[in-house]
């Protein structure tokens, strides 16, 4: 499914779409604003996003948007347009976060791929959404419009973190994490294969790329808490989860919100990355490819690189071209953690 799938299912019911203050959250294709403002005249078109990549496309195009992991507004919205999140849990978290911006009568319209978990909607969101109505089916696309049920309680974000305990190196690791946030549940494999091989002394400033819930650096924090941490990601969700998660553990460091390198400045002596390579329900290579290509005008001189990734990902004669000789650490669980050392 193709980004255009959504406009174009949108399109194609904008009679829905009429409305004075819309509100399009996390919406991949930000062709959408010229269609609302041709359809309505007057029609002020804002948009919400959790990722950083989309914000700054709608930002370069002169849009009005929002960045972050909670969204509010003075004015009520009339329309919500949701894009349907990986992350089932995701999508009642974003309900209940964005209900106060949200007019009583206001239209939820939620657009997502027919394989994405959409079908189940009304179940999904129940006490949540009422009037869950299917609206059209095209694209390979769903589209349903719905009425947000009033939320019993004041949104509170310290209520949407879950918690767990992982050990590394007989250090007891707490994690927060945010629906959304990969692993959100527990310590993923190929972590797990990169903490139990990665060297346990590091000094000197430290890079976590696509740091996720912060598991890395809080890692490698505890056992050396000279070494400054700073953790990236294009997730809002992620980088206040890896937040939570380093105060937890009585750490601090600094988080920045990047697209790739998009936003990365300075040198770094380390810089380890478990990197993503799902985007919604695709396979997306090219954020962790153009971060390894260009990942070297980031390292000291002497500075090392760990990459944990799934084996069938070829991300070894990348590396050798951008930094040099990579070494494959160790092959496990259908992982493979990549070394490299600038020159």
């Amino acid at each position: 499914m193709s980004d255009s799938n959504i406009t174009q299912i949108l399109s194609r019911n904008i009679d829905l779409l009429d409305s004075t203050r819309p509100l399009l959250v996390n919406l991949t294709d930000n062709s959408i604003f010229s269609e609302l403002n041709k359809a309505f005249d007057g029609c002020e078109v804002t948009s919400y996003h959790n990722n950083f990549k989309y914000y700054q496309a709608d930002k370069n195009r002169g849009y009005t948007s929002h960045f972050g992991v909670e969204y509010q507004s003075s004015t009520p919205h009339d329309l919500v347009v949701i894009a349907f999140p990986k992350s089932k849990a995701e999508l009642n978290f974003t309900l209940a976060m964005l209900a106060s911006s949200i007019a009583d009568d206001a239209t939820i319209i939620v657009v997502g791929d027919n394989k994405s978990g959409i079908k189940s909607l009304a179940k999904l969101t129940s006490g949540v959404l009422n009037n869950v109505i299917k609206q059209d089916s095209a694209r390979h696309c769903l589209l349903f419009s719905a009425q947000l049920i009033e939320p019993q309680c004041p949104f509170n974000l310290e209520d949407w973190f879950d918690d767990y305990q992982i050990t590394v190196n007989s250090e007891s690791i707490s994690v927060a994490a945010l629906p959304g946030v990969f692993s959100q549940k527990g310590l993923d494999k190929g972590t797990a294969v990169l903490l139990r091989h990665v060297k346990q002394r590091f000094s000197g400033k430290l890079l976590d790329f696509g740091c996720g819930a912060g598991v890395i650096a809080a890692a490698i924090g505890k056992q050396n808490p000279e070494c400054q941490l700073v953790l990236a990601d294009v997730s809002a969700l992620a980088l206040v989860s890896a937040e939570k998660t380093l105060e937890m553990n009585e750490l601090s460091g600094s988080f920045i919100a990047t697209d790739s390198l998009s936003h990365i400045a300075g040198k770094f002596e380390h810089i380890i990355s478990n990197p993503p390579f799902h985007q919604g329900l695709k396979t997306f290579y090219q954020a962790t490819e153009d971060f390894l290509a260009g990942v070297k005008s980031h390292m000291s001189k002497r500075a090392d690189i760990y990459v944990i990734a799934n084996s069938f990902l070829k991300y070894q004669p990348i590396m050798e071209r951008a930094i040099g000789t990579t070494d494959v650490k160790v092959q496990e669980n259908g992982f493979s953690l990549y070394y490299a050392r600038s020159n």
